[in-house]
């Protein structure tokens, strides 16, 4: 709508990008993907809940999982000209979004990497689309960010530009430091994370269901001793 000032934009923008969050959230917590109890991160830490992106495991859900990141993705405004997911998971969702964004009109090019470079055949670690232009990254989550490092390196080596990462849930926790896995991306490689929902969203959604309000106590412990400012 080009009639829009910036201030208008951006309260549509927030309002779709909220109501994408709950949609996703709800669909989460439905399928058992984001569940709650006692459980060692990574870090070391006891969380309050756990997401698990590979029970988006059969053809509807991953079909829905798929539609969030394109809705989501455009509601981002970010310009992209390449799909780029990393092995392994990465591979189902970048493929999944492209065949969701070409449902909503936007018929985008996909690609991913091999762990192993072939040696017969085409050969080499990249597979799919070529890596051009400006790149979108697709991922579950940003744990340590060694992905995002080798996804980058790739698509900087083939001469393209990493636009931004697309992930599902941004956990907004604290790394080694005072910066979150994801803002630790952002200011090392300049570039936006954009996700789907994060823990402020989750929070707000637990608030507002009753049935899961006993989780909230633990969620909002668990963020005021790891979250991030």
């Amino acid at each position: 709508m080009p009639w829009m000032n910036a201030s208008v934009a951006f309260t549509v923008n927030h309002a779709v990008t909220s109501e994408l969050s709950r949609e996703f959230i709800a669909f989460a917590c439905e399928l058992g993907v984001l569940r709650f109890g006692e459980f060692k991160t990574k870090a070391g830490r006891l969380s309050p809940y756990f997401f698990n992106a590979g029970l988006f495991s059969d053809g509807a859900s991953l079909s829905r999982l798929s539609d969030f990141y394109a809705r989501r993705v455009l509601a981002a405004g970010v310009e992209f000209d390449v799909l780029f997911g990393p092995a392994y998971k990465g591979i189902p969702l970048a493929a999944g979004a492209a065949m969701a964004l070409a449902g909503l009109g936007h018929n985008t090019p996909y690609a991913y990497n091999r762990k192993e470079a072939k040696d017969h055949g085409e050969g080499g670690t990249l597979v799919g689309a070529p890596l051009k232009g400006r790149v979108l990254i697709i991922d579950d989550v940003i744990s340590a960010g060694t992905s995002v490092r080798e996804s980058v390196d790739l698509i900087r080596a083939a001469g393209a530009t990493p636009a931004a990462v697309l992930i599902a849930l941004d956990r907004q926790e604290r790394g080694q430091g005072e910066l979150s896995a994801v803002q630790e991306v952002e200011r090392n490689y300049g570039i936006p994370v954009i996700s789907v929902a994060s823990l402020t969203d989750l929070i707000e959604y637990l608030s507002g269901h009753p049935e899961l309000e006993n989780k909230l106590a633990a969620v909002r412990d668990y963020r005021a001793r790891y979250g991030i400012d």
